[in-house]
């Protein structure tokens, strides 16, 4: 089986509110061995991690040699502080602040780093994002003082002029990257960043009841649109299932996800080759340089 290019082992698929109140007084090794158990079990031999604020991917790093797991995590995501980010990480107001946090992950043994440059969907208003997207000099800064500390950067990143600023910073990976079109897909085209669509985040959520099927269609359809254009033209793509999030389990996540390509793309063979080649660059750039 492929890799899992974007989990967060501190969420559980099911309630991340009480998922994280399981570690506020310590990280639970018992939940990192479930979670291990479960890519076990998966074939899943890699996991890039999408950080979080308790240490919780710190300790996984720690334990997952012993399932066979080659496990990467930036520790904790980076976020503007009165931005969205506080969710997996800490967060800065200059840019002193930022490159001190970047120097601290690398001392608690960050593989990467991961930066925060947009909100979410908001699923109560089509095709828009909550909160405000960082601005290009911004996302150029940070990029530029992580690449100096030899650090890759993944960007959690969604939108038109999220994407296009974080592809023009030198971000590495883009993560999720909703709401895309024609155009700043050409752009990620032209680059050697690799998205990670994260498909099933919201191809999981249709039926559950929380969101309108009817919303989660049309991101969906949105969605696909823009994979098959991505795969026409060239962009990078890597597999990663967001596990952890609402109704995307640890292990089986991943899974959906391969389905999801294939079905979108409807060859597997080029959906494996298409995908391998992506994952290869992210084994290749997301370790440690120094």
């Amino acid at each position: 089986m492929f890799g899992e290019c974007h989990a967060h082992v501190i969420m559980d698929g099911v309630n991340y509110r009480k998922a994280v109140e399981l570690h506020q007084n310590g990280v639970q090794d018992k939940v990192i061995h479930q979670c291990f158990e479960k890519y076990q079990e998966g074939s899943v031999r890699f996991v890039r991690d999408g950080g979080d604020n308790l240490g919780v991917s710190k300790r996984a790093k720690q334990i997952a040699g012993q399932y066979q797991i080659d496990y990467r995590t930036p520790v904790f995501a980076i976020h503007k502080k009165g931005h969205y980010g506080g969710i997996v990480g800490h967060g800065f107001s200059t840019m002193e602040e930022y490159h001190s946090l970047v120097r601290q992950a690398k001392c608690e043994g960050a593989d990467f780093i991961k930066i925060m440059t947009t909100g979410i969907m908001d699923f109560k208003k089509e095709g828009a994002l909550t909160g405000e997207s960082l601005s290009l000099s911004e996302v150029k800064e940070m990029v530029d003082i992580a690449h100096d500390e030899k650090m890759s950067v993944m960007s959690h990143t969604n939108g038109v002029l999220g994407v296009q600023t974080a592809v023009l910073a030198g971000v590495d990976s883009i993560e999720h990257g909703n709401f895309m079109n024609e155009s700043t897909l050409e752009l990620l085209a032209k680059t050697n960043c690799v998205w990670v669509p994260t498909l099933v985040t919201v191809r999981n959520l249709l039926g559950c009841g929380r969101f309108s099927d009817q919303s989660l269609e049309k991101i969906i359809s949105s969605a696909e649109k823009n994979l098959r254009y991505a795969y026409s033209i060239g962009v990078k793509v890597a597999l990663g299932s967001d596990a952890g999030a609402y109704m995307v389990p640890h292990g089986s996540g991943i899974y959906d996800e391969y389905r999801a390509f294939c079905k979108i793309i409807g060859n597997q063979s080029e959906v494996d080759r298409w995908i391998g080649e992506g994952e290869t660059i992210i084994k290749n750039r997301f370790s440690r340089k120094n």
